[in-house]
């Protein structure tokens, strides 16, 4: 009876257009309140509760972080490299959006920052060396959702903390899935723009390319102290987002001096704000996940599938199914701190890895920033490029398409995800 009025109200607020954070809060709170002898005062208790994880520090550390680099001129900086060594190719201009957007996106860990950083910049550039729109457009909102497997990534923090798994294994786990699955983007970027009839031009010379990587190391290098120092034990991931934070403002105040002392009470204010909205909605699916945990619903569904006799591989078709359409509309944040209680607990129990679940999730993630109606990159690409957002759905078709082919290679062939960890953790 619990479950189903949890749920009752859940779907109901969903459904008029609340906020996700309040759909999640406000079911669990009356739920809690009219099926159990817990009272209000002890649910408010208990909200704060979830957010007292260490690792969940790390979320508004790499959010200012990110803030700070794309308030500058490092994406600038960054496209610049990534043009000088692809941009010669049948289309460069898309492939370097992307390419871009790889290294950006293991820069800022965030997926609409990347976006605007990137697209902001590539998407005239694009339209002016006379690639069609569609171009412009697919490439600027798709390669950005990479923002949540290249790591750092706050999405796989989230995961880390629900599941109890070390957030440096997710880290490095997901870097080969995030550079093949940005290689197969570039790869269906290169063919159509060759069915186009781009041709190949002169490559730049060797020195512009050292040049235009010197000129993009200090913002490069936030990637070798994050990945560096997690790997080398200097410091935890919770200890390598406040240092990618010192880092990003030594380098946007006193390297590249593109951000005044008057504008940090801004950037500031707006990585706060980001945070606040992440934690609440954190910490509102967290007690929505303790009740169903409550209820003893994983056992249920491990029970269920169990009796139904469901292999590894039909329940991880199932896994991708499920995620995908909940982050139609839902926020990963949400959708992971609610499925992976309900799901990890059996895929365990299946043989299957938790760290490579984790990144099954991630990608899944991924192609729900950028499917209607709730995806967050496509309103991000349709807010600044003023096209309307049915044209920004259907123009993101094929490297969609691309980002799921990656998926079911990630899921089906697990060492993608494991080989890179397994071999860096190793005993």
């Amino acid at each position: 009876m619990s479950i189903a009025f949890l749920f009752s109200i859940f779907f109901t607020l969903l459904l008029i257009g609340t906020p996700i954070a309040v759909c999640l809060g406000a079911s669990t709170f009356l739920t809690l309140v009219l099926f159990t002898h817990i009272s209000p005062i002890e649910v408010s208790s208990m909200l704060f509760e979830k957010l007292e994880a260490y690792s969940l520090m790390a979320i508004p550390m790499f959010i200012l972080a990110g803030s700070l680099l794309s308030k500058g001129s490092s994406a600038h900086r960054i496209i610049e490299f990534a043009k000088s060594i692809v941009g010669h190719l049948p289309g460069g201009l898309p492939m370097a959006a992307i390419f871009a957007s790889i290294i950006f996106a293991a820069v800022s860990g965030s997926s609409p920052a990347t976006v605007v950083a990137i697209g902001s910049i590539m998407f005239t550039a694009i339209e002016d060396a006379g690639y069609p729109k569609r171009y412009a457009i697919g490439t600027v909102a798709t390669a950005g959702s990479l923002g949540i497997l290249i790591p750092p990534s706050i999405v796989m923090i989230v995961y880390g903390v629900t599941a109890e798994q070390s957030i440096g294994k997710l880290f490095i786990a997901g870097i080969v899935p995030g550079i093949m699955i940005g290689a197969m983007m570039m790869a269906v970027t290169y063919i159509g723009a060759r069915r186009l009839g781009f041709e190949k031009s002169a490559p730049a010379a060797v020195s512009e390319r050292f040049a235009k990587m010197r000129d993009a190391s200090w913002a490069l290098m936030t990637i070798f102290i994050v990945i560096g120092g997690i790997y080398g034990g200097i410091f935890t991931p919770t200890e390598a987002a406040a240092v990618a934070a010192v880092w990003a403002f030594f380098v946007s105040l006193f390297i590249y001096r593109d951000i005044s002392f008057r504008e940090l009470p801004a950037i500031f204010l707006d990585a706060a704000k980001t945070s606040a909205m992440i934690m609440f909605i954190i910490a509102n699916a967290m007690l929505f996940a303790h009740f169903l945990t409550l209820e003893n619903v994983p056992q249920m569904i491990t029970g269920f599938l169990t009796d139904m006799h469901v292999g590894p591989l039909l329940f991880l078709l199932f896994v991708n199914i499920l995620l995908f359409f909940a982050g139609d509309f839902m926020e990963p944040s949400a959708i992971i701190m609610i499925m992976v209680p309900l799901l990890l607990p059996v895929a365990m129990d299946l043989g299957i890895d938790p760290i490579h679940f984790g990144i099954v999730v991630t990608i899944n993630m991924e192609l729900g920033m950028i499917t209607p109606p709730i995806g967050l990159n496509l309103f991000v690409t349709s807010g600044i490029t003023s096209v309307d957002l049915k044209n920004v759905i259907i123009y993101s078709l094929p490297w969609s398409l691309t980002i799921l082919a990656g998926l079911l290679m990630v899921t089906y062939f697990p060492q993608i995800a494991l080989w890179l960890p397994n071999l860096m953790y190793a005993d």
